[in-house]
Formats: C-alpha cells, sequence, structure tokens
C-alpha cells in the first residue's frame, strides 16, 4: 500500500518504515485467538446469535467486535514482538481503545509513552535503535517528525480507512482542479470529528487549514456564520481547540470540503454533508457551488457503518435493555450506545465483564458523561430479553465474558 503520507516517509532518514507484518502472522495466530476469541461467542453466532439461559434471551448483534482494521493493527503488534524480541519496543498511544488488548501488549513487555507535565506526550524515552508502533489511529505530522528524528524502526499500524481521509484532507489543502475551468481550488477542511481524538489530531495535522465540528449542532452555528457573518473573536472561541493556526471564520470558510473522524455516526455526517452543500448553494448558487464545496464522499469506515447498521436493526427487536461493550474511551462504541439512546431504550456501555456485580449491579458510563455511574438492580425479575453489541476494538473474549456474567446473576439468585 502506497504510504498515506509520503511527504512525512520521504523525510526519514535512518529511522526504518514497516508497513506490513513480518511474515509471522501463522505464528501469532494461534496466540490471539487464544487470547481474543470466545467458545460461548462461537456457539452463539452458530445458533443465529440467540441465546437463552437461566431466563435470559441474548440477542447478539449481526456484526459486532474486532473490525479488520483492528484485527490488522493487533496482529502487526504481536508480530513486532516476536520480530523484536531483545528489543525495547513503544508505542505512541493505545493501540486501540480497549483496556484488555492494551494490558496484554504491556505484559508482553511492550512499553507505552509517558506524558509530560502539560499532558503531551513525552519521546525523550525512545533511543536510537527502538522499536515504536504507531496505533490504528495514525499519528500526527508533528509526532511523526519527532519520532523520525530518533532513527527508530517504525511499525505503522494506522488504519487504512483513516489514511484514506488523511488524503482527502491533504487534497483540500493541496487544491483540487475544476474539470470546467481547468483550474485549482483550495478548500478548508470541515471535519466532524472530536478535536481531542488521537485520530481527529492526525487528521487536523494533515489539513493546512481545518475546523472541527463535532456535531449537527455545531456545524448549524458554523452554516450560520457562513450566511449571514457574525462576531469573528466569538467564533473563534467557541471552537478555540478546534482549528487551525490563524483561522479566520470571514476568509476561511469561502470554500470548504467536509471531511470526518472514520468512526463518527454515519447518518450525523451525512446530515452535515448535506448541510453544508444547502448552505454553499444558498450563498453561491448552483452554478458556482463546486468551487465553494466538495462533499465528503463515503469515509465512514465499512467496520463503523456495518456495526451502526446492526445496531439500528437490533434497537427494532423486542428487548428490555441494550449492553454496549466496549472501552470507555472508544468513539465508536459510544455511538451504538448514542443509537440504543436515541430509541428509548434502557441502554449500558461497559467496557468488560467486571462492571457487572456483585449482585444484580452494574457500573456504566452514560452517554456523553465523563465518568462511570452504577446502577442497582438492573436486570428485571422474570423472563427478560438482552441485546448485546460490541465496538470495533472489542474481542469476542471479552463480549463472552460478559455474557457469562450476565447469566451467572439469575445463577446466584437461585442459589
Amino acid at each position: 500500500m502506497k504510504s498515506p503520507d509520503s511527504e512525512v516517509e520521504a523525510k526519514t532518514n535512518k529511522s526504518v518504515y514497516h508497513r506490513k507484518g513480518f511474515g509471522l502472522k501463522e505464528e501469532v495466530e494461534g496466540e490471539l485467538k487464544s487470547v481474543y476469541e470466545s467458545p460461548l461467542l462461537e456457539n452463539l453466532k452458530k445458533s443465529g446469535n440467540v441465546i437463552t439461559q437461566n431466563g435470559i434471551t441474548v440477542r447478539l448483534a449481526e456484526a459486532f467486535g474486532f473490525c479488520w482494521g483492528v484485527d490488522r493493527a493487533v496482529s502487526l503488534a504481536y508480530e513486532t514482538r516476536k520480530h523484536f524480541p531483545e528489543r525495547r519496543i513503544w508505542i505512541t498511544n493505545e493501540i486501540i481503545h480497549n483496556p484488555v488488548v492494551n494490558s496484554n501488549l504491556k505484559e508482553m513487555g511492550i512499553r507505552f509513552l509517558g506524558t509530560k507535565p502539560d499532558g503531551s506526550k513525552d519521546f525523550s524515552s525512545i533511543g536510537e535503535g527502538d522499536v515504536v508502533i504507531l496505533p490504528a489511529f495514525g499519528a500526527s505530522v508533528e509526532e511523526m517528525k519527532i519520532i523520525e528524528g530518533r532513527n527508530c524502526e517504525i511499525v505503522d499500524t494506522t488504519c487504512p480507512w483513516v489514511s484514506r481521509v488523511w488524503n482527502r484532507v491533504v487534497n483540500y489543502g493541496n487544491g483540487i482542479l475544476n474539470k470546467e475551468s481547468k483550474l485549482k481550488f483550495r478548500y478548508t477542511s470541515i471535519i466532524h470529528g472530536k478535536p481531542d481524538h488521537e485520530e481527529t489530531i492526525a487528521t487536523a495535522s494533515r489539513a493546512s487549514c481545518y475546523l472541527i465540528v463535532r456535531n449537527l449542532a455545531e456545524a448549524e452555528y458554523v452554516s450560520n456564520y457562513i450566511l449571514n457573518g457574525g462576531e469573528a473573536a466569538a467564533f473563534l472561541k467557541k471552537f478555540s481547540q478546534a482549528h487551525s493556526l490563524g483561522f479566520d471564520p470571514d476568509k476561511d470558510l469561502d470554500a470548504i470540503g467536509v471531511a470526518n473522524q472514520t468512526t463518527m455516526l454515519k447518518g450525523e455526517t451525512e446530515q452535515i454533508g448535506k448541510l453544508f452543500e444547502r448552505t454553499m448553494l444558498q450563498k453561491f448558487g448552483p452554478q458556482e457551488l463546486d468551487k465553494h464545496f466538495l462533499s465528503p464522499g463515503d469515509t465512514i469506515c465499512d467496520a463503523t457503518q456495518e456495526r451502526q447498521d446492526a445496531m439500528l436493526q437490533l434497537v427494532d427487536e423486542s428487548l428490555d435493555l441494550m449492553l454496549v461493550i466496549g472501552g470507555f474511551n472508544s468513539s465508536n462504541t459510544g455511538h451504538l450506545q448514542e443509537i440504543a439512546e436515541n430509541k428509548g431504550l434502557p441502554s449500558y456501555h461497559i467496557d468488560g465483564p467486571d462492571c457487572i456485580g456483585p449482585g444484580n449491579r452494574i457500573r456504566f458510563k452514560p452517554l456523553h458523561a465523563s465518568g462511570c455511574d452504577e446502577a442497582q438492580d438492573f436486570l428485571p425479575s422474570g423472563p427478560v430479553t438482552v441485546g448485546i453489541t460490541a465496538g470495533a476494538s472489542t474481542p469476542d473474549q471479552v463480549v463472552g465474558a460478559v455474557l457469562e456474567k450476565l447469566f451467572s446473576i439469575r445463577s446466584q439468585n437461585a442459589s
């Protein structure tokens, strides 16, 4: 695969890049299966994703858990450890947003970068000849320059769906040729994402001019500014952590191209794209639209879309409650939870089996909350139907362990 960031690659001095595995996939496959797969989940899939035990009927989403990109990233990390048994290996961030996977990597002797007092990453521990793994979310241009300057070996597990968005924002900034005028037009990247998410940070670092909007409400604020103007100072204050250096809303919103964090809600990204298309159509007219607006295209990753579609289908079933399993800092898991909340279904975002118990108790992360909450007697008495899904970073083993813990509640009560 061609480098998603050929400019940075060209600046590599003594650092060595690895974007593919080391030919050790078969050697690590057995270990990966033993750690991350679940016999209970395999049996559940064979039974049509429905199982009843101890008065609890579980309906499992058709698509859930590990996606191809996550599986690839984890496999590459295991191959890296096996290929470099005596070398110090670092990861610039959590390789994926799952506590079990990251804990396993630490037990294998893979080190995670620390932070400085100001909260930024501390690269000072990386020495010449060390190995550095880039997570599935990628790394920013600034981070790449630091890492490459330390003359180490780099293993890049960045998901191709992420690098696809990088290419889009780079093209926005470099200019896109208009077929009719034969002229290149440059566009500000409007990124639908979370400003503090690693993927969005990496994407924004590749955009020459950008603005990040978290949701449709913020996009509507920007749309109103484009059409009606306003106070630039107030605009910049609202988006203080979400725009490029020197951003001028009175100039830089004249031509825009939409991009996204690949794990956002597909429907919301589409709404934002259509909103800005209508906005620029209203301001500049149909003849000039292409000079002022570019559609985001289809840059929500396949796995995210499949899991969201499966969740939309699942919440239409007759369910008493929903369990959404995944890391608390996992964006794609949070959006699955959002689908359940929008349906008005009692739902709980948990990160693993330890969130259930003792007794009929559950610890969960409410939607958009920074911390966790607890609920007593979350599982109703009598026959109950529970929907189950898991984010793209969640291993089957974790989902299976949650089911075992769920079924055990009734066993404990019966005893």
